[in-house]
């Protein structure tokens, strides 16, 4: 596993918007400058008219997708991480946005569980380039499932193959992986260093007709962006690394930039993974970050918990939020 450090520019501003999440609350008080709700970002970027005659709310499933745009140098590169679980769901989103997806350059999938990909094919189809890069681990590839309490299999939708994505194509890689003119680092394989972030024991894959533990999930990545005189903004789809360990491996590969916003899936939900919560909490605190977002997997107890301990930095999402760095 490659832990050299990669050079990592500096970008001068970064945005986020939500596509999917497994929440949408329109009606909250964001009391953060970096943070605007769906209508109110909509209606300064379209105008009202555009608002009133074409603008939807957006819908809530579970799964996760974000569109994310870098500012270099004058330039602007944009790049979809995830695609939620339902084949239109955030496709529509982003529709009802007024998001033009031919601007992506890159689609970034965390890892293979289908609450990521779903909507993979019909993105390809809105974006609508030939040779779009794909970004994957060869792991995504398995056949996948989960254990119930009495030891049976439910069976995960396949991972789409070469010829279902095309005219797009999959750029395999485990190792650190630079996008948008070396501005988004996808960490690649994460090291597992902590002592409470152990994977999920009910995950499975199935390896020459067996099911085996797959707790692990090696092909989970994350992004980080490095945002100029902010520091490191780390974008996680599920954390199955764990999210201590995912922002532990994103800083040192980015040459051990300052945290300044975690976001994204924490996978903190369900009774095995909730035991953890304490000691991510009591982690998460010492990296400090501005801006801290669970989303996701995260669960209502591990957001509760993090809401708590850290009630300046914590920011409710919701699908439609933009966040502005």
């Amino acid at each position: 596993m490659n832990s050299e450090h990669v050079m990592l520019r500096e970008v001068d501003g970064l945005e986020i918007i939500c596509l999917m999440d497994n929440c949408v609350d329109f009606s909250s008080s964001i009391d953060r400058r970096e943070v605007q709700s769906v209508r109110s970002w909509v209606a300064k970027r379209m105008g009202e008219r555009w608002v009133r005659e074409h603008f939807s709310l957006p819908i809530a499933e579970h799964g996760l997708s974000m569109f994310i745009n870098v500012s270099y140098n004058g330039k602007s590169y944009t790049v979809l991480f995830d695609a939620g679980v339902s084949r239109e769901g955030a496709v529509s989103n982003a529709k009802g946005m007024g998001i033009d997806l031919k601007q992506v350059e890159a689609i970034v999938l965390s890892h293979g569980h289908y609450d990521h990909w779903g909507g993979l094919i019909r993105f390809i189809q809105a974006i609508g380039k030939a040779g779009l890069p794909i970004i994957v681990h060869e792991d995504m590839f398995k056949t996948r499932g989960v254990a119930d309490n009495d030891g049976n299999i439910r069976k995960y939708p396949n991972f789409p193959r070469e010829n279902e994505i095309s005219p797009a194509k999959f750029v395999e890689t485990k190792e650190p992986f630079l996008l948008a003119d070396n501005t988004i680092l996808v960490t690649g394989e994460i090291p597992r260093k902590t002592d409470f972030e152990k994977g999920y024991t009910r995950q499975r894959a199935l390896i020459n007709g067996v099911w085996q533990p797959d707790p692990w999930v090696w092909d989970d990545r994350a992004l980080a962006v490095n945002v100029k005189r902010k520091g490191l903004v780390i974008i996680s789809g599920c954390a199955h690394a764990g999210i201590i360990n995912t922002t532990l491996y994103a800083r040192q590969t980015a040459g051990n930039a300052k945290i300044h916003a975690i976001i994204g899936g924490f996978h903190l939900s369900g009774k095995e993974c909730e035991e953890r919560i304490d000691k991510t909490v009591k982690a998460l605190k010492q990296l400090n970050p501005k801006i801290v977002v669970p989303m996701h997997c995260t669960g209502w107890r591990g957001a509760f918990a993090i809401a708590k301990a850290m009630a300046k930095a914590f920011v409710w999402n919701s699908v439609g939020n933009l966040y502005t760095f």
